[in-house]
Formats: C-alpha cells, structure tokens, sequence
C-alpha cells in the first residue's frame, strides 16, 4: 500500500512540476510563444500500417540526434516542460529514443511516449524506466485485430503485461490511447474497463478523414471504411455517454467531459467555436527541426519557423483555424482550451495524475 501511496503522491508532484508551473508561467507572458507541451516527431516511418493514418511515410528521414537535442535546449529556454516522442512509430529506432529521452530527463522535461507496442520488449521497458519516461500511452484500437486497424492488445499482450507489472516500480504512468473508429465501437468500451481493471487511464480520438488542404500524397486508404457514419450515430452516443459517467465515477481519463460531449456533435459535421491553443501554448518540430502548430497540420505547407527561429503569425494562425478548426477534435489541444477557459480546473489535471494507479 505504501508503494502505491508514494507513486501517486509521486505523479502528482510530477504533473505540479512539468505541467502546472509551465502553464502559470505561460498565462504570465500570454502575448508571447509559450509552449507548455512540443511534440518532437522523431520519425516519419513506422511498422504497421493503420487505415486511418496519413501521417506517416516509410520513404522519408528522421530526426537526428543533434536537431533532437538543440530542441530540447530551445524548448527549456522558453518554459516547457512537458515533450511527446511522436512518429510514425518512435520505436523503429530504440537507442536514438531512449537517448533523446535520457537527455530531456536530465533537463527537466516531462518526456512521454506514445507507441503501438509492437516492438517494445522487456529490455526497452527496463531501460526507459530505468531513463525515468513519465508515461507511456500505449495505442490500442481493439482487443483482436481487425482489418485496416493493427493495434490490437491481444497483438502486443505480452508487452502490455510487463509494462503494467513494472509501472510501480519505476514510477511511470500507463495510458491505452484510444481512437474510435466506425467498426471498433464495443472494443472501445472493453479496453476502458481492461484499462480500469489494470489500474491505467484512458485517452479518446474520434477517427477523422485528413483534411483536404493538407498533403496527404502518401496516403493510400481514403476509401478506408473507418469513419464513423450516420448508421453508427446512436452506438456512438451511448458509448460516449457510457464513458462520461464512469469519468464522473472516478476512472481516469485525458479527455474532459465537456470533449467527451463535443464527440457527438464532431461526428455530426460540426463543432462549436473553441479556443484552440496551437502555435501559442503547444506546437509540433518536424523531424528537420521546422515547426508546425500541431499534430494535424504537420503536411500543412505553410513556414512556421525553426527550434530558435519560431514564426507563429497570429494572423496566419487566426487564418488557418478557420478552416480547421470546425474539422478538429483533437484531444490535446482540446483539452488544453478546456484548462486555459478554466483556470481553476487545473488542480483536476493534478488528481488525474494521481490517480492513475
């Protein structure tokens, strides 16, 4: 029980360190550049190929160590603290990840890492706990793999297995990112209580079409079947409100309630207006060291600036989330909207972070 206590107590100082001071600081220099989280997208390619993805690409380079680095010196010099390894799939190169990670350790950061599983085994696990990563958020679609969607937990069981078992013990915290699809909607509801029973959080994505001003040339599974359609409206609904009233019931999830309720009317072709922090308190550096706004507009072609050269336009910013910003659900950032309209929410970011195990 002592162990437990001192994990929770242990994530929570964590999330008040890396989360909550970078984002007082932040709302101190409102009118400047102050990322509270950067995604680093290490690499275009990955192992699997996911029927919804359009955001990777086995042809391309990815990041080296020295772009990696300099980003995470930029990074501290203006307030973050919190950095994602993202790709494609960050494992596709094991010692430039644990190498990126043991360097934003050991300048403070906040580092998670976000993977399909496949290719983490037990000596990964034991070497990032042992570099202190903070999370890992482990995307799992279904329980058994279906066609077009890969990440499966029976695919990666044995993995899954000892990274819950070791959790504890090198003080990470374990979260199933979860993207809901047209055909994966009773495995949704299965992970969240695999999840609950395993004493790990849960992370939501509605599946959305990639935008049609963005390059997706890469992309070769439009006609993929995977958006959700009118038919599978009312599953949907249920599933949402079944997920809301076990967050009311304590079980730990990324997402709010009020994103949770914004999924129902995304999948119906519309958002209301929303404080999409972008370009402001969060961004994305490509694997070349360019920047980009976020996750969605990575192929976006528009000159963002560098890692120590940011170029974010308020009127360029102001300009592109016209137009995407009714197409988007994504989960970051609106979450971070959710915490920056509510300020005296953010203690709940705290205690989900403390809850987690």
């Amino acid at each position: 029980m002592r162990g437990r206590i001192t994990y929770k107590c242990y994530n929570g100082a964590k999330a008040i360190r890396r989360w909550v001071i970078p984002y007082l600081y932040s709302l101190a220099h409102s009118e400047q550049f102050r990322p509270v989280l950067c995604y680093l997208y290490t690499d275009w390619k990955c192992n699997i190929d996911c029927h919804y993805c359009h955001q990777y690409d086995n042809e391309r380079l990815g990041m080296g160590i020295d772009t990696a680095k300099s980003a995470i010196d930029w990074l501290k010099s203006i307030g973050c603290r919190v950095l994602p390894l993202m790709g494609g799939e960050p494992l596709v190169r094991k010692d430039f990840v644990l190498e990126v990670l043991r360097y934003g350790v050991k300048n403070g950061f906040f580092v998670y890492l976000p993977t399909n599983g496949y290719l983490m085994d037990k000596e990964f696990v034991d070497e990032m706990g042992h570099a202190k990563v903070a999370a890992v958020n482990l995307a799992v679609d279904c329980v058994a793999p279906r066609k077009g969607l890969p990440k499966a937990l029976l695919a990666i069981e044995p993995q899954f297995r000892y990274l819950v078992e070791q959790k504890e013990k090198y003080g990470y915290l374990v979260f199933f990112n979860i993207n809901i699809c047209r055909v994966n909607i009773k495995d949704v509801k299965l992970l969240t209580e695999i999840a609950h029973e395993n004493q790990i959080g849960t992370d939501y994505h509605l599946n959305e079409p990639p935008h049609d001003f963005i390059d997706t040339t890469c992309y070769g599974h439009r006609q993929n079947n995977l958006w959700i359609t009118p038919e599978e409206y009312t599953e949907v609904d249920e599933l949402l409100d079944w997920l809301i009233e076990r967050q009311k019931r304590g079980w730990p999830m990324v997402n709010s309630i009020a994103h949770l309720q914004t999924f129902k009317e995304r999948m119906r072709g519309y958002i209301p207006p929303w404080n999409c922090r972008a370009g402001m308190n969060g961004a994305l550096i490509r694997p070349d060291g360019s920047l980009s706004p976020c996750f969605d507009l990575i192929s976006y072609d528009s000159d963002w600036g560098r890692i120590w050269e940011p170029k974010f336009s308020k009127d360029a910013l102001r300009a592109i989330k016209e137009r995407c910003q009714p197409l988007c659900s994504s989960t970051c950032f609106h979450t971070m909207s959710y915490y920056y309209d509510n300020a005296s929410f953010m203690p709940q970011w705290v205690l989900k972070h403390a809850r987690v195990g």
